[in-house]
C-alpha cells in the first residue's frame, strides 16, 4: 500500500479483459478514464447530482485500487481492469458525453473517504435493477436525487454518515509543484511564466480563456483576467490568484491537452518555456531581479529597524548579502543569505503588508503598489504615474507630459519608454518595482530634494 496523502495520478493502467487474461494493456490519462467509465456506467439523462455522486464513486474507486496498489502488490503490471466483474466498465477509445466530460473535469481531484482516514473509499456500487450490492445502487442514486438529495447527502445513503469528500486532490505529474505561497498580480518569477505558458496552451483547446500578450513572468493583468477565466471554466473559486487548487488544476488540464514532449510539433517555441528568472539569488550576481530584491529590502529596513537598508544597485554583494541575512532572521527563516523561494514569499508579504498599513503621510511618495502595470492597466496605481511623469516633463521635456486619467494607454506607455531610455532602464513601456522607483525617485528628487528617497518615511517604524 501506498503512504502519505493520495494524489491524483497523471495517467492509469487499465487492463482490457479479466486480471489474468492476456488481454493488453492501455494507459490513459485519469480524467479520461474517468470520463470513458462515467459515459460507459450512467446516463447522461439522469439529474445532476445523481450524476455528480456517480462519478465521486467512479473516482473513488479508482483511487482506492492505486492508492491500495490492489493489482500491482500482486504481480500485475497495471491499476485497474476494464471489466465490471471485478472493477469499473472501461470501453477504449469510446466518446464521452459532453455533459458529463464538463462534470468530470469539475470532479477528478475529488474522492470519497471516511472521516479520520486517509485512504480513498472503496466505493463499490452497482446498477441496482440486474445486480444488486451493498454499496451505491446507480438507478437508486437518480430516484434519490429526483427526492430532492444532493450528491453528498445520496453517497451518504448509501456509504454512511461518517463519509466526507476530499476537494482538489493534488495531481501527481512531472510538471512544477506549487510553489507554496499563491501567485497574484504583481507577482514575478518562473512560476509565474509557467502558469502563463500554460494558460496560453490550454487556451487553444478552450479559447474563452483570453491569451496572455506577453508570457514574461510577470503576473500582470491579462494574466489575472486568463486565470479568472480558467478558474470559472473549471468551477474553482474565481480569485485570480493561483493557489494550490488552482495551480494543480493548471497543471493537469495542461499535461491533458499538451504533452511536454510534443511541444515543437503544436507550435510552442523553446524559448516560451525557457526560465526568464533565476530562482536563487545570490551573492556576486547582477540583475533586473537583484534590482527588484534591492527595492523590496530597501523598502522593508525602511520600516523595520532590525533590517539592514540597502542600497540599489543591480548587484548581489556584501551589502544585500547582510541586508537579506538581517530580514531572513527578523522573519524566522534560515539565515543564508540566498533569496529563494520561501525568502521571496515572505519578503513580499512583508512589503505588501507595508502597502497596505503604513499611512500615506509616513511616505514622501507613493510605494509600488505590487501590481505591474501595462498598456491596457487602469486605476489610482496609473494615474500616479502619470503625474510623476507629468511632473518629471517639467525638467525633461523629452519624457512626454500625460494627462492623470487612470488608465495605461500608448500616450502614457510612450512616456513611459522615454523615462527609461533617458535612465537607463529596458525600454519595456512596462512599469514593475525598478521603474517604479525610479519615476517616483526622480519626481522626489526634483519635489523634495535629492535627500529624500522614496522608500524612506519621517518616522513611521514597525517593530
Amino acid at each position: 500500500m501506498l503512504t502519505g496523502t493520495p494524489f491524483i495520478p497523471e495517467t492509469i493502467t487499465v487492463h482490457l479483459g479479466f486480471p489474468d487474461s492476456a488481454a493488453p494493456n492501455v494507459e490513459v490519462d485519469f480524467a479520461s478514464y474517468i470520463k470513458n467509465v462515467a459515459s460507459s456506467e450512467i446516463y447522461p439523462t439522469w439529474n445532476v447530482s445523481a450524476l455528480r455522486a456517480n462519478i465521486y464513486a467512479i473516482v473513488s474507486f479508482a483511487l482506492n485500487r492505486i492508492y491500495t496498489e490492489w493489482y500491482r502488490s500482486r504481480g500485475y503490471d497495471f491499476d485497474i481492469t476494464s471489466t465490471t466483474q471485478y472493477d469499473q466498465k472501461f470501453i477504449n477509445g469510446r466518446e464521452y458525453f459532453e455533459n458529463i466530460s464538463f462534470l468530470v473535469d469539475d470532479l477528478f481531484n475529488d474522492y470519497v473517504r471516511r472521516r479520520g482516514s486517509v485512504e480513498p473509499l472503496f466505493t463499490s456500487f452497482c446498477n441496482g435493477t440486474t445486480s444488486t450490492c451493498s454499496g451505491l445502487s446507480q438507478w437508486g442514486t437518480q430516484a434519490l436525487a429526483e427526492r430532492g438529495y444532493d450528491s453528498l447527502e445520496i453517497l451518504k445513503y448509501y456509504y454512511g454518515d461518517d463519509i466526507e469528500i476530499v476537494q482538489d486532490a493534488p495531481v501527481k505529474t512531472a510538471m512544477p509543484s506549487y510553489p507554496g505561497n499563491e501567485l497574484k498580480n504583481g507577482d514575478f518569477g518562473n512560476d509565474v511564466k509557467f502558469v502563463q505558458v500554460w494558460l496560453n496552451r490550454i487556451s487553444g483547446n478552450f479559447p474563452a480563456i483570453p491569451k496572455i500578450p506577453a508570457a514574461d513572468g510577470i503576473f500582470d493583468t491579462p494574466t489575472e483576467a486568463a486565470v479568472r477565466k480558467f478558474q470559472q471554466i473549471f468551477g474553482l473559486e474565481v480569485t485570480g490568484t493561483v493557489d494550490a487548487s488552482t495551480w494543480y488544476r493548471i497543471t493537469y488540464i495542461y499535461t491533458s491537452v499538451k504533452r511536454l514532449a510534443e511541444l515543437d510539433s503544436e507550435g510552442v517555441r523553446f524559448e516560451d518555456i525557457m526560465p526568464r528568472f533565476t530562482e536563487d539569488l545570490s551573492i556576486g550576481m547582477q540583475s533586473v531581479e537583484v534590482s527588484m530584491l534591492q527595492y523590496y529590502l530597501a523598502v522593508i529596513g525602511a520600516y523595520y529597524e532590525a533590517v539592514i537598508p540597502v542600497e540599489m544597485t543591480g548587484y548581489f554583494g556584501e551589502q544585500t548579502e547582510r541586508s537579506l541575512k538581517s530580514f531572513q532572521r527578523v522573519f524566522g527563516l534560515p539565515q543564508t543569505g540566498i533569496a529563494d523561494r520561501a525568502t521571496r514569499n515572505d519578503l513580499y508579504r512583508a512589503y505588501q503588508g507595508i502597502v497596505e498599513s503604513v499611512p500615506p503621510k509616513y511616505t514622501y511618495v507613493a510605494l509600488y503598489p505590487g501590481t505591474v502595470l501595462r498598456e491596457g492597466a487602469s486605476g489610482d496605481s496609473v494615474k500616479i504615474i502619470q503625474q510623476y511623469l507629468t511632473y518629471i516633463n517639467r525638467s525633461y521635456n523629452n519624457i512626454p507630459a500625460v494627462s492623470d486619467t487612470g488608465y495605461f494607454g500608448p500616450l502614457t506607455k510612450q512616456s513611459v519608454t522615454a523615462f527609461q531610455r533617458q535612465f537607463g532602464i529596458d525600454p519595456t513601456g512596462i512599469v514593475g518595482a525598478v521603474t517604479w522607483d525610479r519615476i517616483a525617485g526622480v519626481y522626489s528628487d526634483l519635489r523634495y530634494g535629492f535627500d529624500k528617497r522614496p522608500y524612506q518615511n519621517p518616522g513611521y517604524t514597525i517593530k
